[in-house]
């Protein structure tokens, strides 16, 4: 990380919570909040399984309408804790593991619509989650950076996809190559988030924000949510097809 970034400690076993994802329920909005803050909430293995888990559950409860992905403390995340580099297992063993529980496509795929609560540091993998998520609404302090290029690697958390498809393919590769950090402002300029807020009404905006959102049936968010993203892959015929079958299925459900 540059200067302009965190630079948090190895985490002691002392330090670490009992808990690294922290599920809870309010009303029909499923609160994720990652809980490493004692090192801005770097995911490691264990964040990224209970990440998994809890999103699992989001997946199957039917009285969830919508989903908030938040973290503890003062940041939101700042990507991959880099002190377990080095100590993953063989790279079979890993491809095995990711593809055997890819948290990522299970956040994209979400049935329900998904507000990423930034603030403090959204960084590498953290930004990439927001990315994933289906808005994101950031508390004025926020800075956001894509560094991983400047550390001999690509952005591993999809961002190489999600980055062109929400801000254009300049902006994207702006932001890859340079690892510039840029603010709230102009990450709303770009599109990278929809709202700012102050700090201390963060949480509140993005709740109120959600319970609005929940209001829409499951079977519509997630038959809306995969028009869109699987017709970004898609020729603008076969998507135009896409969209009517789906169309024709929720008709079915009312």
């Amino acid at each position: 990380m540059s200067a302009a970034g965190p630079k948090p400690s190895p985490a002691s076993p002392a330090s670490e919570p009992s808990t690294t994802v922290v599920l809870a329920k309010r009303g029909p909005v499923a609160w994720l909040t990652l809980n490493r803050p004692a090192v801005f909430n770097a995911y490691n293995l264990r964040m990224r399984d209970e990440l998994y888990q809890a999103l699992w559950a989001v997946h199957h409860d039917p009285e969830v309408g919508a989903m908030v992905l938040a973290g503890a403390g003062s940041a939101f995340c700042t990507g991959g804790d880099l002190s377990e580099f080095g100590h993953a297992p063989s790279p079979i063993v890993a491809r095995w593991v990711r593809f055997r529980r890819d948290v990522w496509q299970l956040l994209r795929s979400l049935p329900v619509v998904s507000i990423a609560a930034l603030h403090g540091y959204a960084v590498g993998g953290g930004l990439e989650m927001a990315l994933l998520c289906d808005f994101a609404i950031a508390a004025s302090d926020t800075r956001l950076s894509l560094p991983e290029t400047g550390m001999g690697m690509i952005p591993g958390v999809a961002g190489t996809q999600t980055a062109p498809r929400r801000l254009g393919l300049g902006w994207a590769l702006d932001l890859a190559l340079t690892g510039r950090w840029i603010d709230a402002n102009l990450a709303r300029r770009i599109g990278l988030v929809a709202e700012i807020t102050p700090p201390s009404q963060l949480d509140a905006r993005v709740q109120r924000l959600a319970l609005k959102l929940s209001l829409i049936p499951r079977q519509l968010s997630a038959a809306l949510r995969c028009a869109v993203w699987e017709g970004l892959e898609l020729p603008m015929a076969q998507a135009l097809s896409h969209e009517r079958q789906l169309a024709a299925r929720v008709k079915s459900f009312t």
